[in-house]
């Protein structure tokens, strides 16, 4: 293996999740490329936060039915569809960024996100083209979801090889974003719902978010094009160990998927909750829109700016000691905190619930990044990453705002989406002791 300067006399690390090198990086260049590599990650969230959140305008538009609900579920079943194409889109984008660089594969996926964002933005209703507008919406979500299936990975790998020891505070930024994208969202829907009239917001007013979105994908590629490829430096036994990133991952690597994916299982489901609940709290609770929507304002505050403290004392503290607890306490939360949402029935209840369930999240997803990279070794790292965390996001995460809804449908139980996610939290749990067990995440 190649030593750093001044090691020549050192034993070689062994071939793992240490594999790779990272040259020493100054704050200026460090700072840019956090930058660089959560822009897209921003703008993903936010398109999709919208979309979540104004899933009963789009299915007014979009997919008209004589039952409000089936609109909802119709609207909620094209969210969830185009997480199917993440994982294929996570297998090509990462591999184009592990061949080529983290650089090109972040600046490819940003310009295709910005495609499929203009799509929806200015697509015909369904009383102006018929069938081809929801045709239209799924092609949109599509392009949305390959390009995200490649963000991840590639956003990831960058940020955690500006520094090896502070991977849990620079991966935590990955998750930060997302919250900063939610956040954004939550504000924008609160401030549309708060002035437009339903009519206004049904006609015109849900396009508004998405033309923002298209002002902010060209300043994401202008940051990305400026900066530094990632300093990582590869072994040679990383540089030859495989051909192919894909066949890497699937043939040596199978372990670090289930460990990712698993892990990632419960912060994926509770993050589309979260986004769902505004929703629940609209049709279930019968509380008023604006009202709703303002309750993810006080979760994308949380999630933007408690991350990467937790990502810091990970850093400090071990980041299982910190994701287990929480995990375990998640599990125990969930549906009693649905039985009191069921039956205290005020916004107060609806803000204090996603309060609660905003801090579990950022206590639980802060170190998440760097145990998800750890699982692969550096050489496919993008690849993996990527793949695992669309599998899990399809699987978990993009049907579970319609999973939730069809739930509540044909039980009549409120609290049905708790049970949900107490499973989901159960075989995160399996995830992370494996990843303790067999490749020594701490």
């Amino acid at each position: 293996m190649t030593t750093t300067p001044n090691a020549a006399a050192q034993q070689p690390a062994p071939v793992g999740i240490n594999d790779d090198v990272e040259r020493p990086q100054s704050r200026k260049a460090t700072t840019r490329g956090i930058a660089a590599a959560t822009v897209g990650n921003a703008l993903e969230w936010f398109d999709m936060g919208i979309y979540a959140l104004l899933a009963i305008y789009i299915g007014r538009n979009f997919f008209p039915a004589e039952n409000p609900a089936v609109e909802l579920i119709q609207a909620f079943a094209v969210f969830g569809a185009s997480y199917l194409i993440r994982p294929l889109g996570g297998l090509i984008l990462g591999s184009y960024a592990d061949r080529k660089g983290l650089k090109k594969g972040l600046m490819l996926t940003i310009r295709l996100m910005v495609i499929g964002t203009a799509m929806i933005a200015f697509m015909p209703g369904y009383d102006q083209i018929g069938m081809l507008a929801p045709i239209g919406i799924i092609l949109a979500r599509l392009v949305q979801g390959f390009s995200a299936g490649g963000e991840f990975g590639a956003a990831t790998s960058f940020l955690i090889a500006q520094d090896s020891k502070r991977k849990g505070f620079l991966g935590s930024f990955q998750f930060a974003s997302q919250g900063l994208g939610s956040l954004m969202a939550a504000i924008f829907v609160a401030v549309l719902t708060s002035v437009l009239s339903a009519s206004d917001m049904t006609e015109w007013g849900w396009r508004i978010p998405f033309i923002f979105g298209l002002l902010v994908g060209p300043a994401g590629y202008f940051i990305r094009k400026h900066v530094d490829e990632a300093p990582i430096v590869r072994s040679d036994d990383d540089a030859g160990a495989s051909g192919s990133p894909i066949l890497d991952v699937f043939k040596t690597q199978k372990l670090g998927i289930f460990i990712a994916a698993g892990a990632l299982a419960i912060s994926t489901a509770v993050n589309f909750i979260l986004q769902y609940m505004p929703t629940y709290g609209i049709k279930q609770l019968g509380l008023d829109p604006s009202a709703s929507f303002s309750c993810l304002v006080i979760t994308g505050v949380i999630l933007t700016f408690g991350t990467p403290v937790v990502g810091h004392l990970s850093d400090k503290f071990g980041r299982l000691r910190i994701m287990i607890p929480t995990v375990i306490l998640t599990a125990l939360m969930v549906i009693p905190l649905f039985l009191w949402l069921t039956a205290g029935r005020s916004f107060l209840v609806l803000a204090t619930t996603m309060t609660i369930l905003g801090c579990l999240k950022a206590a639980y997803f802060g170190a998440l990044p760097s145990v998800m990279s750890d699982a692969f070794d550096a050489r496919s790292r993008a690849t993996g990453l990527s793949f695992s965390y669309n599998a899990s996001v399809a699987a978990f995460g993009g049907f579970t705002p319609m999973i939730a809804a069809y739930l509540i449908e044909i039980t009549g139980q409120g609290v049905a989406p708790a049970y949900y996610l107490a499973i989901l939290a159960c075989l995160s749990l399996a995830a992370l002791g494996a990843g303790l067990k067999y490749r020594g995440i701490r």
